[in-house]
């Protein structure tokens, strides 16, 4: 079930009207967790033993690391809570791909070892859910956050269905004291809420899913295409993913606020980011400041251009390629920020910047053309299609098989496409729909919903991200 999807419409509106039907707010709370554990079971419902394995151990892990103020207990406990969440994540994510590069490795050195793939499916969103149950019990580790009693509110707070499967990572310390009162109707912003699911829907059904065709069509064909088309290509595929991404995330807030609750925004229009340190700022926002707080932060963050520092920056852009995908694909997609983040943060601090300032265009042009390269990775069947597309990219030299070009004035339309992101950037749309009266709003908003669904695809297409 998907938020694209019409049942997933039915599914919310019975969710949305027992929710605020109920009068107790701990009634409410148990409601949205049982609908949280219905949408999550969708998928497969044999997947929810991990999210109850990984609730219970935090819960149990969480109330003995406050109370102890013995240090090696302490310890100890995180290490449990570090392990069994990273465990699981590691056995159903990322087994295979450990024993397949084992097995290369010992090939390379002339030994015979024969591949063995154990069949592990992947749970859906289990990188998501696993960061915030691990950003739970490092919070109460650290003493930043106390450890909650009631194993209904942690449940929720890591099963809470907008959020579950594709993010944002929520944080413990602001989710939990949401669910201490009692939510009013009166206090969501419904008018808010409705516009932006509908502009996140627009994002995945008709934008994504739109542009998907000729994304598939390119990366499929690779070859037969020139440098032209292979920049169309490849501006078409980062507009793919970040309307896919950035839609899901919109309609999570929307709908985890109409039933009361706020979601941190998640994206805040990183393609307009005038270096890669900014983008990371913007992109996926709740991933990038977690990796900051609990992986960067803690191995001694960025002491300069020394051993120590570009340790740092290398083991987490490292893990963080890995925290996307099972692939090495993904961890060079992960290693190609630190040039472009090391260049940044010398050039913070260089002499030269005053004399030779940088216009914002400039680098907005220059980070989005390292961005892309480095989405390249992400969508690349195997390690030698991404060089011969980074080929082209890079060194503008197409293959020898190019005679094709890409699609017909689909420039046109990522113009047109830009032209209405600056608009929004810039904000000058922003809140046009809050003059209106109840009517008119109402009438508006579905007319614009009628126009919409006559353009989506017939068939929902999965979220690009589902598959991390």
């Amino acid at each position: 079930m998907i938020f694209s999807e019409f049942r997933f419409v039915a599914f919310f509106l019975a969710v949305f009207c027992v929710h605020w039907a109920l009068k107790s707010n701990r009634a409410r709370k148990i409601w949205l967790l049982f609908s949280s554990y219905v949408f999550y079971a969708a998928w497969d419902w044999r997947f929810l033993s991990l999210i109850l394995f990984s609730t219970v151990l935090d819960y149990v892990i969480g109330i003995r690391l406050e109370d102890s103020e013995d240090e090696k207990v302490r310890k100890w406990l995180i290490r449990i809570s570090l392990i069994g969440n990273l465990g699981l994540l590691g056995v159903f994510k990322y087994l295979n791909f450990f024993i397949d590069s084992a097995i290369d490795v010992i090939n390379l050195f002339g030994f015979q070892a024969n591949p063995y793939v154990l069949d592990i499916a992947l749970p859906v969103g289990i990188s998501f859910y696993t960061f915030q149950t691990l950003s739970y019990s490092i919070d109460v580790y650290r003493r930043h956050l106390g450890a909650t009693r009631d194993i209904v509110d942690l449940a929720f707070f890591v099963g809470f269905f907008p959020q579950l499967v594709a993010g944002p990572i929520v944080r413990a310390k602001d989710f939990l004291p949401q669910c201490l009162t009692k939510r009013r109707l009166e206090m969501v912003d419904v008018r808010g809420c409705l516009v932006l699911f509908l502009i996140g829907f627009i994002k995945k059904a008709v934008i994504s899913d739109g542009v998907a065709q000729f994304v598939d069509e390119y990366f499929a064909d690779y070859g037969d295409y020139g440098v032209g088309s292979t920049y169309l290509g490849i501006a078409l595929w980062a507009t793919q993913v970040y309307c896919d991404f950035s839609g899901y995330t919109d309609m999570a807030i929307a709908t985890a606020g109409l039933l009361g609750y706020n979601l941190a925004l998640n994206f805040n229009f990183p393609y307009f980011a005038p270096s890669v340190s900014t983008f990371w700022t913007r992109w996926h926002i709740s991933l990038s400041f977690w990796i900051r707080d609990y992986v960067f932060n803690s191995l001694g963050g960025w002491t300069g251009l020394n051993a120590r520092g570009l340790w740092n920056i290398l083991v987490t852009w490292t893990l963080a390629g890995l925290w996307h995908g099972a692939d090495w694909r993904y961890v060079v997609f992960g290693l190609m920020m630190v040039p472009g983040l090391i260049a940044q943060l010398q050039w913070r601090s260089s002499p030269w910047r005053r004399r030779i300032p940088i216009p914002a265009v400039v680098g907005n042009i220059m980070t989005m053309w390292w961005i892309c390269m480095a989405l390249i990775m992400y969508r690349a069947d195997d390690m030698a299609a991404a060089g011969d597309i980074l080929r082209a990219y890079v060194l503008f030299k197409p293959p020898d098989t190019a005679t094709s070009m890409l699609g017909d004035r689909l420039q046109w339309l990522l113009l047109g496409l830009l032209a209405i992101h600056w608009v929004s950037y810039k904000g000058w749309l922003a809140g046009w729909w809050r003059r209106f009266g109840p009517w008119t709003f109402t009438t508006g908003y579905a007319v614009a919903s009628a126009l919409v669904l006559t353009v989506v695809h017939a068939t929902a297409e999965p979220f690009v991200y589902f598959q991390f």
